[in-house]
């Protein structure tokens, strides 16, 4: 075959595909007209998590796996569309590592808002001007990002899903060269994790630290003798250089942002759990509450602490563990632990992301 035979191939498999798609987003609509009627989320981790499985399953190539997430992420994301356009709140500006996760979760037709703090993104999804919201939660080299587990504390919203987001800090400016540049904004996380890097290559350079990547690289764009601390979106978006590539100490740097709505997500077969506890004051009463995860079998896969800010020395646990809430060995273990301590609040269950 010619490549013009080729290409004319190439052009009836894209109309086939336009309307497989269409029709796709035909039994969409009627899936969304259905919800609607009975007052269901129509954002469905649990279903969406299956869809990709499943496509991943069949794959045989030549698209790699991180081709079929991303493709059907767009199309599931525009079906959505199609049911309810949905409102997701993040912590903004534009470009945040925060909205990459959010645009990594919802795709691109999502109706985004930017937020300043995380308790501002809590506040917009409870008073309903958005329907989720995205926050940070940990980071792989830096542990528990302490605002989102304070926010959780007085938040009555649930945990609907989690995504993890790769990491890859760059040196951004409108200078032509590191030479040219007196002074670097960065976020304070990723400050800690590119310290090493800049103590090499830009000792001396004056460092400020901003509240998000974002607005490092919003700053460094009105002055061409600073640059920023950020990701290739902001670069794009800021119309920054990239003065140097991966400029992160570790490469294996990954942060998960959780998402945060009114509606519990239902059992998908791999979940986790998040609860708050508070043990009681007397001695082994931490370690009481944790045996109680031995004996049903209950895998922990995080566990922090926090000050209540209500008592001198009291403390708030923030757990997360294998299983959906409404497992009846879940169910089992929450009622015991009950027993053995203060208070237990549970903040969700959802998918985990792969």
């Amino acid at each position: 075959m010619t490549i013009d035979d080729l290409r004319a191939r190439i052009d009836a498999l894209d109309a086939q595909v336009l309307d497989l798609l269409n029709e796709r987003a035909r039994l969409a609509t009627e899936i969304g007209r259905r919800k609607a009627d009975r007052t269901e989320s129509f954002f469905a981790p649990a279903r969406e998590k299956q869809v990709i499985q499943g496509l991943l399953s069949r794959n045989g190539g030549p698209l790699p796996e991180r081709a079929v997430r991303a493709i059907y992420r767009e199309i599931i994301s525009a079906c959505r569309a199609l049911e309810k356009p949905l409102r997701v709140a993040y912590w903004g500006p534009p470009a945040s590592f925060t909205h990459v996760a959010s645009l990594q979760k919802f795709g691109s037709l999502t109706d985004y808002i930017a937020c300043d703090t995380v308790a501002d993104v809590f506040a917009t999804v409870s008073k309903k001007q958005a329907d989720y919201g995205v926050v940070p939660i940990e980071n792989s080299t830096e542990g528990i990002v302490e605002y989102t587990l304070d926010t959780f504390n007085e938040s009555e919203l649930i945990i609907c899903a989690e995504v993890y987001v790769e990491i890859a800090h760059n040196l951004l400016s409108l200078a032509a060269s590191l030479d040219e540049v007196g002074l670097v904004y960065t976020g304070a996380q990723p400050l800690a994790q590119c310290r090493k890097w800049l103590e090499h290559h830009m000792p001396g350079v004056a460092l400020q630290e901003v509240a998000t990547t974002s607005r490092a690289a919003q700053l460094a764009a009105e002055n061409p003798a600073t640059a920023a601390i950020g990701n290739t979106m902001a670069a794009e978006v800021y119309h920054l250089r990239i003065l140097q590539e991966h400029i992160e100490d570790s490469p294996h740097n990954r942060t998960r942002f959780l998402v945060v709505g009114h509606t519990a997500t239902p059992p998908s077969g791999h979940d986790k759990t998040s609860i708050l506890m508070s043990v009681k004051h007397r001695a082994g009463s931490l370690y009481r509450a944790l045996a109680i995860f031995d004996k049903y079998d209950i895998n922990l896969t995080m566990i922090e602490s926090r000050p209540s800010k209500r008592t001198p020395w009291e403390y708030i646990f923030f757990l997360d563990f294998q299983g959906h809430y409404q497992e009846p060995h879940v169910q089992k273990a929450l009622r015991h632990l009950l027993e053995e301590v203060q208070f237990v609040k549970t903040l969700g269950s959802y998918p985990e992301a792969e």
